[in-house]
């Protein structure tokens, strides 16, 4: 056998590979169903990709909380802190991932903080505050307790959904004057009894 006879015989045989037999089929059945299960499929694409991150920036904030609620506890923040420099602080550890621009320290918009001392704990502040449907933020305070006092660090923060088909799912928070929900609220909650410093 010549060498022209054994490549000959070792190629496969020639024909239209599947692209082009797709591109050349005129019936349109794939293009239909195409049409069909593609819109399902990148809802439920984007919606699972939307719920990771979500995901991930609800640990991210419970996170933040505990190393914050850390330093109040071993004394490292007291209530000589200020709260434009524990609001920095808790930005600094959430930044990665979510918005805290420097108008966020000063002036909230999404990140809401409220660090209380617990003196009584029959009177413990077990809910999400609300005014109808929103966040009740006149409520929040500063005030870290001192030596061997029980202290609670609640964060609030209102994550954007961007999927619109599965934002009223998983939302009920609607700021004042809105009737669709736009905004998930992430809550962390951390309390503790301070260590003597």
């Amino acid at each position: 056998m010549s060498i022209e006879e054994k490549a000959s015989s070792s190629r496969t045989p020639s024909g239209p590979g599947p692209f082009r037999r797709f591109v050349g089929d005129r019936k349109g059945a794939t293009a239909i169903e195409f049409a069909l299960l593609a819109m399902p499929f990148f809802i439920v694409l984007f919606a699972s990709i939307e719920t990771f991150v979500a995901f991930a920036g609800e640990q991210l904030l419970a996170n933040a909380t505990d190393t914050l609620a850390r330093k109040i506890r071993t004394g490292e923040i007291t209530s000589a802190t200020t709260e434009t420099e524990f609001r920095q602080a808790f930005c600094d550890e959430i930044s990665i991932l979510m918005t805290c621009s420097a108008t966020e320290v000063t002036a909230p918009a999404k990140l809401y903080l409220d660090v209380r001392k617990i003196t009584d704990l029959g009177n413990f502040p077990d809910a999400v505050p609300r005014v109808g449907s929103d966040l009740d933020t006149s409520v929040f305070t500063f005030a870290p307790g001192g030596s061997g006092e029980i202290t609670m660090v609640r964060a609030y923060y209102r994550w954007e959904v961007i999927t619109d088909l599965v934002r009223p799912y998983v939302t009920k928070l609607r700021p004042a004057g809105d009737s669709m929900p736009r905004d998930y609220l992430m809550v962390a909650t951390a309390t503790f009894r301070n260590e003597d410093y």
